[in-house]
């Protein structure tokens, strides 16, 4: 028995998100059954993080216990001929230890949010990205997602009907920076809540709009109340960016 680690990428506005339903198509829901088309084996596929409906993933690892014998340097290959969707870029495969779990030992992940900041947006971009036609003060919410650093209760940028026992996660890192047309929310941590950096990307929305204060931040995470915050920026813009283990 063999235990994979596999990177891939993939254009989440395909799916119902990463993880398997019974009346939607999903990322893992796709790959078993891909799997079991070139091994014959129904395996638990772990994946490193639960993305949502539409989310993308630039950088994303699973991890798969298997008897198959196919090569390390095949399997990708192998993998996608299996039918897999062509919206899912299976990158590389290795062999690590038998008791190493692509969710349990992430130690941080890294997210992206998308701002296309246009008037009129590109055709090439829908879905990919969240298009915002007023003027962005790119250095006002940079000041803003400062204060997202630190280890905090983050129950106000947590969406309903997110079953965790703490809502504390830590923040490495926060920036915003312009791109050409786009402007590009950055956040590094331990931990993410259920629609955690798209509610921040909303709420450095508000801050832009003066709606809430750049130095208000710290006491509305203080307020641990979900309607302080802004409003939950649409799936399109945000990626999974890089995770570390």
């Amino acid at each position: 028995m063999r235990n994979l680690l596999f990177e891939i990428a993939f254009d989440g506005a395909a799916f119902h998100g990463w993880q398997q339903q019974e009346n939607a198509v999903t990322v893992q829901g796709e790959l078993k059954k891909a799997w079991n088309r070139l091994t014959g084996e129904n395996p638990n596929i772990v994946g490193c993080s639960r993305t949502d409906a539409g989310v993308h993933a630039k950088e994303y690892f699973f991890n798969v216990r298997t008897e198959s014998t196919i090569p390390c340097e095949s399997f990708p290959v192998a993998l996608a001929s299996s039918k897999l969707p062509c919206e899912i870029s299976v990158i590389s495969c290795e062999e690590v230890d038998y008791d190493f779990n692509a969710r349990f030992d992430c130690l941080k992940k890294e997210y992206i949010y998308v701002f296309e900041n246009t008037k009129i947006p590109s055709p090439f971009n829908y879905r990919r990205s969240m298009n915002y036609k007023y003027n962005m003060d790119v250095e006002l919410m940079n000041k803003a997602a400062q204060h997202f650093t630190g280890e905090h209760d983050f129950s106000s940028f947590c969406a309903s009907g997110a079953e965790v026992l703490s809502k504390v996660r830590t923040i490495y890192s926060a920036s915003v920076e312009r791109e050409g047309d786009f402007v590009i929310f950055r956040v590094c941590g331990n931990g993410f809540l259920y629609n955690m950096v798209r509610i921040m990307a909303g709420t450095l929305i508000y801050v832009n709009n003066g709606k809430i204060s750049a130095d208000d931040i710290p006491h509305v995470i203080e307020l641990k109340d979900r309607t302080a915050a802004g409003i939950t920026a649409i799936p399109d813009g945000l990626y999974l960016n890089k995770v570390y283990f």
